[in-house]
Formats: C-alpha cells, structure tokens, sequence
C-alpha cells in the first residue's frame, strides 16, 4: 500500500461502518444491552426475562412487516444458512424453484440439488449484476429467490407467481429496510445481523399460514428430519417464546432495539425511506463521478441497500479499500468472489444517510491522490 493519506477529520463520516454483514450496531443499543447489568445476560432462555424478550421481538417484526392475519414470526438457531438445510426438509415437499443471480441464492439452490429426498430442483440463472424472472409451473411446490442479493447489490420484488407453490424469500440483507408486500410471501426469512442491526446465531422468519400448514403437514409425514433443523419444533417452540435449545440472547436483544427504534419512528416506510437516501446519494455520486460507476447497469435492478460500485483501473479499489480503513471508515471491500476492482457499501437503516455523503467525499479525496 502507498503511504497512508490522512483525511481531513471535517470529510470524515461521524461513524464509520459501512460493513454489509454483520452489518453496523447503533451504540445506543448496545448501550442498552450493556445497562441490563445481571438480569438478561447469562440467564435461562426459557425464563420470563428472555421470553418476554423474544415476544417483543416477534410482535415488533409483525408490527414492522404489518403481516397478514394468521401469519406468524418463527425463529430458530443458525443463521439463513440454516434455514436453507431447514426448508430442504419442512418447507420444499418435492421440488423447488430457484432464481440464481449470485453468491446466495445460488448457495441455496444448491442445497435442495444435494437432498436425496427431493427432485431436481430448476433452477433459472443470470449473470452477477443482473437478475433471472421467476417461471411459473415446471411442477414445482416452492419458489426460492433472495429479496436482495447481498453478494452483487441486485434487488427484486417479491411477487407470487402462482397460488400453488409456496414462495420463500430470503430477506437477510433487505428485512428491516426494503419494502415489500408480505402477502406475496411465504417464508420471509433472514438472520438479523444486517439489516436488523443485531448480531449472528439466528434465523426468523415471517410464516403464512400456507407455509405453516405445510411445515406440519411434513413434519407429520414419514421424512425424517434432524431435531436442529426440524421447522415443527421451531414453530412449536416459538408459540412459546423460545428456541428449541440456547440462542444468542445478545443478538435477540440487539434486533429487539433495531426493531423497536425504527417501529418508533415510523415503521418499515420510514426505514425504506432512509435507505432510499443514502441510495439516491451514493449511485448519484457513482453516475457522476469519472471514475466510478454502479456495478448493476438497470437502476430498476439495483439494491437501495447493498450498493456495488466499479472502480475504473486508475483507482485500485484494494487501495482505496485500505486507506479509508487506515482512516476509521470500515469494510468497504467488494465480494471477494466477484473478483472485480469494485467496492460494496452497505446503506442499512442504522447507517445515517449524512455519513454516506461524507464516504464519497472522502473517496473522492483519495481518488485526487491515489489516481491523479
């Protein structure tokens, strides 16, 4: 790396987070969990002071996603990950559907490709920075697809193609953030160290009543499922304000704080449109720069909350990358399997639309030096 430039302090943003997973904690909320002292941490999950926890958290994202009556908030231990291997056994009962357009949702399709007892799965690609439609039919009983892409910055709306197969959508970079219609979902699920500002260990996920229907028609099927993975135990359990065995009671708490914050200053619109800020400053920024462009070329296409932005070959984004970093403005690196010289800088709802204006000028700072 060149010697280290220093940024003048008034360019700099007031916080410096810009990572897309784990994603930025507001200090208040960890303030917050700092100030329970001996009454949360290091107790019983199935004490009263953590399922009273984990009822707040499942009716604030019920609030959050004003779900439809009759949908319920399920939560259980690991991450999206995790529920990938979860829905293979207690959601997809033959084949399923897969948009691939990246890292994740490609992980995902390959997860019910591996199980024996499912079909193979059809699975409809596209290249990074674009994204696939989704086919209707194909007898499948399950479409698959992320609301937001979080390895390419590729965002789609989640729509039902058919009143037949169940549509699970994995929300992980988007819950909390992007606006969707819960109606045309099923499964909304995702872990909440993003968007949600909280931590890792977990998954949730906002279930219709269709998609529970099927977890217990499954789960009362001959399909042997192991016990972690087993979606009826985490419905039954989640009836109860617990997990099926210890969560990450620092991250319940984390997303509770996220989760109450913004339902208090508006709800999921109000998140949107913070996000929608920050997007409209940075692809702003990135279009009239002349040596940035945005990564996804249709602004349709593009995520208001995961944004990917090439750098042209006079500005090493690895350079750039370690300079902010040496200059406390964190994690701005393009997904290392995309290989481009671009950079990926998350816009969550924790993140203050001012502190994305001041990222640019603090690139376009470096640019000035880095690539006269």
């Amino acid at each position: 790396m060149s010697e280290q430039i220093v940024i003048p302090s008034d360019l700099l943003p007031a916080d410096g987070r810009f990572c897309s997973g784990p994603g930025k904690v507001r200090v208040e909320a960890l303030e917050a969990l700092a100030a329970t002292g001996a009454t949360y941490m290091g107790t019983s999950h199935r004490f009263v002071t953590v399922q009273f926890k984990v009822a707040e958290l499942r009716n604030g994202l019920a609030e959050m996603f004003a779900v439809p009556d009759g949908y319920e908030i399920v939560l259980g231990n690991g991450g999206s990950t995790s529920f990938w291997d979860a829905a293979s056994f207690g959601l997809i009962e033959r084949r399923s559907h897969h948009l691939s357009y990246g890292e994740f949702s490609s992980k995902f399709a390959a997860v019910t490709a591996a199980a024996p007892h499912l079909g193979d799965p059809v699975v409809i690609s596209a290249d990074p920075g674009s994204r696939p439609d989704v086919q209707a039919g194909d007898d499948v009983d399950a479409y698959c697809y992320p609301h937001n892409e979080t390895s390419t910055g590729v965002i789609i709306d989640p729509t039902r193609p058919d009143d037949d197969g169940l549509v699970l959508v994995d929300a992980t970079s988007a819950a909390g953030g992007v606006r969707f219609d819960p109606s045309q979902v099923d499964a909304y699920y995702f872990a909440p160290q993003k968007a949600l500002a909280s931590d890792g260990g977990l998954w949730l996920a906002a279930c219709s009543p269709a998609a529970i229907e099927r977890i217990e028609r499954i789960a009362a099927s001959d399909r042997w499922c192991p016990a972690t993975l087993d979606l009826k135990i985490a419905l039954d359990n989640s009836r109860k304000d617990q997990t099926y065995n210890t969560p990450s009671l620092a991250t319940i708490f984390l997303a509770v704080e996220q989760v109450n914050w913004v339902n208090e200053q508006g709800g999921l619109e109000w998140a949107a449109n913070r996000v929608d800020t920050s997007a409209a400053t940075l692809y702003g920024w990135a279009e009239a720069s002349d040596y940035a462009t945005p990564f996804v070329a249709d602004p349709a296409h593009r995520s208001p909350i995961v944004a990917t932005i090439d750098l042209d070959d006079r500005l090493s984004a690895d350079e750039t990358v370690e300079q902010l970093r040496g200059n406390g403005i964190l994690d701005t690196a393009g997904y290392r399997k995309l290989g481009r010289n671009q950079l990926r800088i998350a816009l969550f709802p924790a993140i203050d639309p001012a502190d994305v204006g001041a990222l640019t000028a603090c690139i376009d700072y470096l640019a000035e030096r880095l690539a006269p």
